[in-house]
């Protein structure tokens, strides 16, 4: 669905695309994104088309993705626009049509955790392999290159901080099925590392939060997904855990307007931390909000065995973003806000597409 036909959606967009960023450098340039239907990746794409028609910034977009069918509902204004095109395929052998490119920005990744589960194969090869695909370009000559990374690569927190800062690193147990999406994170990192030393790629890599929207698509299995799908049906939250966990969640604006920052302002070869201090919570105290913000009950239950294989271990994952707040980044919303928006687009857009079908899983 096009998303900027509801106004709280577009003038969140129009914020982002009005910060004062360096921009110039992304002028009469291209830029090649991969996961370009996603969460993230869909707002991104919406900022940097909303810049080139408001701004006239002039920035190809390319936009990768799987589904061309996707592409068409979720892009439906721009696909006669000159300064975009879709590329479809699969992100390890898409046909980028010989091209180079100025900028390369990998964000296509399996992102929950019954795909974790059922398709660990999948899981890796998109972050592995497709990273590998954009590397092998932006060798052959690039500004830069952005892998967007994930909390995830700190593993479980060893109780001696109480937040990651970028040089942390936890317990990760190589040797679980869970662990598909955060050792092949991991060793993308160690990827962009080898083809900056070895091939004089520029990469820059920011650390996103646990993420949410009204981009989120409705098989996301995520737990705060999965409560905002109920709740902007007017089901129960059904939570399947005693949900102490405390994590950094990221609102998609904040997590964008971050990501454009490291794109823009970060050092060649740093990674960064995403993520905003005023949405830091316990798992069951975001769960509560959505409740009270939707008007119905938060319930327990326990988890399937395909839920429970899929879920992270971590405890508290709590991440320290003032390597990127030093680069002029702030985030913009608090936790509230940002659940409150995200649950009256998703009311909005349920409505006009007349189906509640998908908003009735439990998650842990």
């Amino acid at each position: 669905m096009n998303l900027m036909r509801f106004p709280l959606y577009r003038e969140e967009v129009e914020a982002v695309a009005d910060l004062p960023l360096e921009w110039d450098r992304l002028a009469g340039r291209s830029l090649l994104l991969t996961g370009s239907t996603g969460l993230i990746g869909s707002f991104l794409c919406d900022v940097l088309m909303d810049r080139n028609t408001r701004r006239g910034l002039g920035c190809r977009v390319f936009a990768q993705g799987r589904s061309p069918e996707k592409a068409v509902m979720r892009f439906l204004p721009y696909l006669d626009n000159p300064l975009f095109t879709f590329l479809p395929g699969d992100v390890t052998r898409f046909d980028d049509r010989g091209m180079r490119f100025d900028y390369l920005v990998h964000a296509a990744s399996t992102t929950h955790p019954r795909a974790y589960a059922t398709d660990p194969i999948g899981t890796i090869e998109s972050n592995v392999s497709g990273l590998k695909h954009l590397l092998e370009m932006a060798a052959e000559g690039c500004e830069r290159l952005m892998f967007l990374s994930s909390v995830e690569v700190y593993g479980e927190n060893r109780g001696d901080t109480e937040a990651f800062d970028e040089g942390y690193c936890g317990y990760l147990d190589c040797n679980t099925l869970r662990a598909d999406y955060s050792e092949s994170k991991r060793l993308c990192e160690a990827m962009c590392q080898a083809y900056m030393h070895q091939k004089d790629v520029d990469v820059v890599i920011p650390r996103l939060a646990r993420t949410f929207g009204a981009g989120l698509l409705r098989d996301d299995s995520k737990a705060l997904s999965q409560f905002l799908f109920r709740g902007a049906s007017g089901e129960d939250i059904i939570l399947k855990s005693a949900g102490k966990q405390v994590y950094s969640f990221l609102y998609v604006p904040d997590a964008v307007s971050g990501i454009l920052t490291c794109l823009l302002r970060g050092k060649r070869g740093e990674a960064y931390n995403v993520a905003s201090d005023a949405c830091s919570c316990m798992l069951r105290d975001a769960a509560q909000m959505i409740a009270d913000l939707s008007g119905v009950s938060l319930r327990y239950e326990q988890p399937d065995a395909v839920e429970a294989s899929g879920y992270s271990r971590a405890s508290r994952a709590v991440m320290d973003s003032r390597k990127l707040a030093a680069c002029h980044w702030q985030p913009a919303y608090s936790m509230r806000e940002a659940l409150q928006r995200t649950l009256a687009v998703l009311r909005e857009s349920a409505q006009q597409a007349d189906g509640h079908d998908g908003m009735n899983r439990g998650v842990r």
